[in-house]
């Protein structure tokens, strides 16, 4: 299991100082930034935000959404709409994306954080094994429903693991997809006997047993990245607010929400 961050008041402001400190200010005057950011690495931003704007001034104007996928509220679909964003935090594949449409500055990609997925079950209901391949395939195939997120690790999942495992028949009876919103919270309200998402965004649901990440031959580990959104009037700022979600000061807090930094460096 996953350590859960504590951070006391004394140590929430040295980090913050700390990180400003390392950066550097870049702003005299205080800015605003609109940031959208995807499920994997919302934990950590909402730790990792009220420390940045009370070490540097700013006020960040935060939205979330789906790194892919065409729900409403996803980040795709945001930036179809004409949404404006200065920085946005998403998958790797979900940036590259945003990039080839002409919506994210080519070369402005700042890694943050790597991230794997994992399981849970409804706390106080049987725990399948899912820590060998042939493990995991039987427990896929014994659940009675499966849900999995709309979003880059159900896309994997679906297109991918299903179909290696030889379960894709299966699951089509079995599986759900979820739409706009946390997959853990199907499953603790029991719409789901088994989920799957990014560990991230399993651990914090207090009804679930988290029954750990996938076998390392079929695990997909992602980068979850920031990127300069085009246009923006902010960029500097933006930057500014990227590099102090990447940096090493922050990397505990980061590790505590399940995801495994990456410091500024790839």
């Amino acid at each position: 299991m996953y350590p859960l961050p504590l951070i006391g008041r004394r140590a929430a402001l040295r980090l913050g100082l700390l990180a400003a400190l390392a950066l550097g200010q870049v702003a005299a005057l205080a800015a605003e930034i609109r940031v959208i950011t995807s499920g994997a690495f919302t934990e950590a931003y909402k730790q990792l935000i009220p420390l940045y704007e009370q070490a540097s001034g700013h006020t960040v104007i935060s939205s979330f959404g789906a790194s892919s996928g065409n729900a409403p509220d996803s980040i795709p679909s945001r930036f179809a709409r004409g949404e404006v964003f200065d920085l946005v935090i998403l998958s790797e594949t979900g940036l590259e994306a945003l990039v080839k449409a002409g919506h994210v500055v080519p070369g402005s990609r700042m890694d943050l954080a790597r991230s794997k997925i994992g399981a849970a079950v409804r706390k106080g209901t049987p725990k399948p094994d899912i820590s060998s391949v042939a493990a995991l395939r039987q427990t896929l195939l014994n659940a009675k429903s499966v849900a999995y997120s709309a979003s880059a690790s159900g896309t994997y999942l679906s297109g991918e693991l299903f179909p290696k495992l030889g379960v894709a028949e299966r699951l089509k009876e079995t599986g759900k997809r979820i739409l706009s919103e946390r997959v853990g919270a199907v499953v603790a309200r029991g719409d789901a006997e088994l989920g799957f998402q990014q560990v991230s965004e399993l651990i914090y649901f207090k009804e679930l047993d988290f029954l750990g990440t996938l076998p390392e031959e079929v695990q997909q580990t992602l980068y979850f990245s920031a990127g300069l959104v085009q246009g923006s009037r902010q960029a500097d700022v933006a930057a500014h607010l990227a590099r102090f979600l990447s940096s090493a000061a922050v990397a505990e807090t980061v590790r505590a929400t399940g995801l495994d930094p990456v410091a500024g460096k790839r």
